[in-house]
């Protein structure tokens, strides 16, 4: 095995957790080293928690030379500064999704990484989870043919979960960006760069406090953007997918991605999870559930923590890490997570003008992983890592 890559936590927030948990027990390629917070209360807590030997401050991180990789798990409006911070400081990055809030600073931080010669990934890592890998075969093997549509939906109440999770509160908040970004990755996961996009959108609407009615100082908001999106997306491959986001609806989600072929039908399932299932339909025969062909399904056998059902979140840092020590690109790189954040904007920038919107970005496609390995065997862990290990 590779050497392991030191690796720093900045960020303590409800996602830390699962990362943390399975940064610490499930890849052998990463040493997690530190947390940082801003709140150093809460990267105390953490360490203590999980056993992390150190905490440290930000600057501590960007000045230590021991340290490697920086994982950025800061909302999404402060991604920039933090990834631009580490990146100067000579450090590879990986962020949670966004990986800005604005295309014009991905590329910027794009252009800095590609100038130091430095790993910038980016979340969604899902699409590297046992449900979209196992669509991934599903379309590499042709079982379903040439695709020539496809349809992808999500729908919440964003200002209702806003209360909650009052980070949605800012840029970044909406649905497309906070949710439907899974989506977009998926589909550009599955089939490649899109060329051009066409949207209709509309705003959140002014929320007034439901959960917090009884706190006499809640203020109403509204979230900034669109909040409702729905598009027409041209894939370079010649595919037309209509894409459908609504966070001005109920919490009872519709999530579907559904790819149509021409020897069949694929349904790819929720991209928020990395154990959705995938089935495909033939004509004149019943939807058949197909058996994953890939690890990483979501499961472990590690003591529950809160959100664990965000699964083998962290599997896109380990896959990089084992990039950075082969030099070889990473998956889940800053080209793709670049793209992703491009195809929202110009949803977004149609819906306001009236205009389709070609792409630009550069991202060639994601190469899949292995199949054949487990998640869960033996020790709990499985053989699932050595995918991540073949470039």
């Amino acid at each position: 095995m590779e050497r392991k890559v030191p690796t720093a936590v900045v960020g303590c927030g409800m996602i830390s957790n699962i990362y943390i948990k399975n940064l610490k027990n499930l890849f052998s390629i990463i040493d997690l080293a530190a947390v940082a917070n801003r709140n150093r209360t809460a990267a105390e807590q953490k360490a203590a928690e999980y056993g992390i030997e150190r905490v440290m401050t930000i600057d501590e991180v960007a000045a230590d030379p021991g340290i490697e990789l920086v994982i950025c798990l800061t909302p999404a409006f402060a991604h920039y500064d933090m990834i631009r911070r580490m990146l100067e400081a000579g450090k590879h990055v990986w962020t949670e999704k966004t990986m800005t809030v604005t295309v014009d600073q991905s590329r910027e931080l794009v252009a800095l990484a590609d100038a130091k010669g430095l790993y910038l990934g980016s979340a969604p890592d899902t699409v590297l989870g046992a449900g979209t890998q196992t669509a991934r075969r599903a379309l590499d093997t042709g079982m379903i043919g040439e695709i020539s549509s496809g349809v992808a939906v999500i729908n919440r109440n964003q200002s209702l979960n806003a209360e909650t999770f009052t980070f949605l509160r800012g840029n970044g908040g909406s649905l497309p960006y906070d949710v439907g970004i899974y989506y977009i990755a998926t589909l550009i996961s599955l089939l490649g760069p899109v060329e051009r996009v066409h949207a209709f959108g509309a705003p959140a609407k002014r929320h007034e406090p439901e959960f917090l009615f009884r706190n006499a100082d809640a203020e109403p908001w509204i979230i900034p953007g669109s909040n409702v999106l729905s598009a027409s997306l041209k894939f370079a491959s010649g595919a037309l997918v209509s894409v459908h986001f609504d966070g001005n609806t109920v919490n009872a989600e519709q999530h579907n991605i559904t790819l149509f072929g021409s020897r069949g039908i694929l349904k790819v399932g929720d991209p928020d999870k990395f154990n959705s299932p995938v089935s495909l339909i033939y004509a004149g025969q019943p939807e058949c559930v197909l058996p994953f062909t890939h690890g990483y399904d979501g499961r472990n056998t590690l003591a529950p923590t809160p959100f664990d059902f965000y699964g083998h979140r962290g599997v896109g840092v380990a896959e990089m890490a084992y990039a950075i020590r082969q030099g070889r690109p990473n998956r889940c790189s800053k080209e793709y997570g670049l793209h992703c954040l491009e195809i929202l904007e110009a949803m977004e920038r149609s819906a306001a003008t009236g205009e389709t919107v070609s792409l630009t970005s550069c991202f060639e496609g994601m190469k899949p992983l292995a199949p054949g390995y487990y998640s869960n065997f033996g020790n709990g862990r499985g053989d699932a890592e050595m995918s991540l290990v073949h470039g």
